[in-house]
């Protein structure tokens, strides 16, 4: 048997912003993307155009990896924790302060990007959406 395990980022009617934000700071690809709207639809419960264009699921790829984005459903509430991380390991320091640099925008630094005793270059940041990652380098073989 084979599992795969997926990031999935679940925000409150911002996904579609995210996306293009991934898209652009992380290089993702977008392999998928469905609103609301373009699902099954309960004619005895109308939705806004609003509720309509919440993204229902999309996927992102990442270099090896997918990311699933999408708004939680109507009438779910977006509880923020710390408790998931993304982490993003690249082989140059450069790439590094790059992917810090852009993801910083509009959000906080938990740990400023340098060297650590395990990578020559890391740092933390919770992006403008909430999520956080963990931008690590690895060493030199």
């Amino acid at each position: 048997m084979s599992i795969q395990l997926n990031p999935f980022i679940l925000l409150d009617g911002t996904a579609e912003e995210a996306i293009a934000f991934y898209q652009e700071s992380l290089g993702a690809k977008l392999q998928f993307k469905q609103t609301v709207g373009q699902g099954p639809q309960n004619p005895d419960s109308p939705l806004s155009d609003k509720e309509k264009a919440r993204i229902a699921h999309s996927v992102l790829s990442v270099g090896d990896t997918d990311i699933f984005v999408a708004d939680l459903d109507i009438g779910q509430v977006l509880q923020t924790g710390n408790g998931i991380n993304i982490c993003l390991s690249t082989e140059d320091a450069g790439e590094a302060e790059r992917l810090y640099n852009t993801l910083k925008e509009g959000g906080q630094i938990d740990v400023e990007l340098g060297p650590v005793y395990f990578s020559p270059a890391y740092g933390m940041i919770t992006d403008k959406f909430g999520v956080t990652f963990q931008i690590f380098t690895k060493r030199p073989r």
